[in-house]
């Protein structure tokens, strides 16, 4: 029996790879043609894939690499040369795939086999177990710590290592003025990742973003993929928990890990990653905190398998929530970066530039002002999907639908919205702006502040009866009828200048 390896699927020590020695690989073109994917993101995985491909055949393993405009098309090659063959899949993550996929082989006369996905660390029967009672009352902290638990990932028996479970307190620091940031990893292209570039560059041409491979950070092997692990955990790892916060002008990585799209593609398996950084701080390397360690396995641990099962448990639903009913399209400075906001415009930069910005960079700006803007959260949710080097649907719909636009609170019991405050305070970005973080009204005042004010008043009706609001419309309450009155006039002005990419 042949397994079918998908593209994010790459992770060599699976399992079910384990158990075939011949693999089908399709490298399908036509699902690019839907959206403007940027063109670093299609070079990184079609190069994925064939590198993929190759390293297989070294070890043995029987591959048949089909590169076709669809799945089906490829499907029907495959099937004219195998009639009534027998197939087996690694459960996709994405809705609906696994059904999409029986459906076009059985279409052939093949059958398809589903087997569980074996690139996470948690199963969907632990997560059901562990929901089983609790209604929709779960969090993602309480599942980081039933994870730690079981895992006994940073654990002294039955408590946590150092006594708390969580040091988010810790990792809310700004750099120094004379801070420097530890150096990135780099890959040369080799010649086969540079076809696929020339490749990419040619049949997507007019995609957005840039194409350029200069300084490519993203690791196309496993090689590299361990290679990127290794300079993260001895360089990066130990600044990474105190400023994982941070926002910096010229910063576009910081101390941050870079090794999302790996873990995404499968060239680097979840708990290997939870495994190495662990072992740098039980080690007795005095130069990686527990803060660092903590917080970099609370992403993996926590957010990205909360993630991944919340993802599966609301769908299809989820793709289309939309429970604050905001309908406005992206302003074009999602597209341009063209906006006098220092914050906002070196944001989308970092993303047109290398198809990334940080979880702060992604939430706190890019979300936070697309929520107070009103934008449509299914029309945010393929900006990041299309513009993000690491983004797959199960993992951009319920961090950027639930949690960014809180168009449901299956992950979060209140919006992230937050004025120019947060900004200020989290990042150098406000100093070098025109905008003044301190006003709300006034042409000069940063329009966090108006369009915040403005969103709460908006949509007091649904915000303001969740427990963890009060405070906020407190303030609310405070402010007179004239005040309002000039919010949302300047609300108005910079919904409108946003609008005409004015801002």
């Amino acid at each position: 029996m042949t397994l079918w390896l998908l593209g994010d699927q790459l992770y060599p020590e699976a399992a079910p790879l384990q158990r075939h020695d011949s693999v089908l690989l399709v490298e399908a073109h036509e699902f690019a043609d839907r959206l403007a994917y940027h063109p670093q993101k299609l070079t990184l995985l079609f190069a994925a894939m064939r590198h993929a491909r190759d390293d297989l055949r070294d070890r043995g393993v029987d591959v048949t690499y089909l590169r076709a405009a669809t799945f089906g098309d490829a499907l029907d090659d495959y099937f004219a040369a195998n009639p009534g063959a027998s197939l087996t899949v690694m459960r996709p993550s994405s809705h609906g795939a696994a059904d999409r996929l029986r459906e076009l082989v059985e279409s052939r006369g093949g059958s398809l086999s589903v087997v569980a996905s074996d690139l996470f660390v948690t199963s969907p029967a632990e997560w059901d177990r562990w929901t089983d009672g609790r209604g929709d009352g779960y969090r993602q902290e309480q599942w980081y710590r039933h994870v730690r638990r079981e895992t006994g990932v940073l654990m002294d028996g039955d408590d946590p290592v150092g006594g708390d479970w969580n040091y988010d307190e810790q990792n809310r620091e700004t750099p120094p003025d004379d801070w420097d940031a530890p150096p990135l990893p780099t890959f040369e292209p080799d010649d086969l990742t540079r076809e696929v570039h020339a490749f990419v560059t040619e049949r997507y041409g007019d995609h957005w973003g840039d194409a350029d491979l200069d300084g490519f950070p993203w690791p196309v092997t496993r090689s590299e993929a361990l290679a990127a692990l290794d300079q993260f955990v001895e360089t990066r790892l130990p600044a990474f928990g105190p400023y994982q916060d941070a926002m910096l002008q010229g910063e576009w990585a910081l101390a941050h890990s870079l090794l999302s799209p790996a873990l995404n593609l499968g060239l680097l398996h979840p708990r290997e990653v939870v495994d190495a950084a662990t072992a740098a701080y039980r080690d007795g390397d005095a130069d990686v905190p527990l803060q660092s360690v903590e917080g970099f396995v609370r992403q993996l641990l926590g957010w990205r398998e909360f993630m991944r099962h919340a993802y599966r448990e609301a769908m299809p639903g989820l793709a289309d929530a939309n429970q604050l009913g905001q309908e406005r399209d992206l302003p074009p400075l999602y597209w341009t970066g063209d906006t006098d906001m220092a914050c906002l415009s070196a944001a989308v930069g970092h993303v047109r530039r290398r198809g990334y910005a940080h979880h702060i960079e992604r939430l706190m700006v890019l979300s936070n002002f697309a929520l107070l803007y009103g934008v449509d959260p299914a029309a945010l949710n393929r900006w990041f999907h299309l513009g993000f080097v690491d983004a797959f649907h199960w993992v951009t719909t319920p961090n950027v639908v639930g949690m960014g636009s809180f168009g449901t609170d299956l992950v979060s019991s209140k919006p992230y919205a937050a004025s120019a405050n947060y900004v200020n305070r989290m990042s150098d970005h406000c100093a070098s702006c025109p905008y003044d973080p301190d006003e709300t009204t006034g042409e000069d005042a940063c329009p966090f502040n108006s369009l915040y004010w403005d969103f709460l008043r908006e949509h007091e009706e649904t915000l303001r009866g969740t427990g963890r609001m009060g405070l906020v419309y407190h303030h609310v309450d405070d402010k007179d009828d004239a005040e309002w009155r000039a919010i949302r006039d300047r609300a108005a002005d910079v919904r409108a200048d946003a609008a005409n990419g004015d801002l």
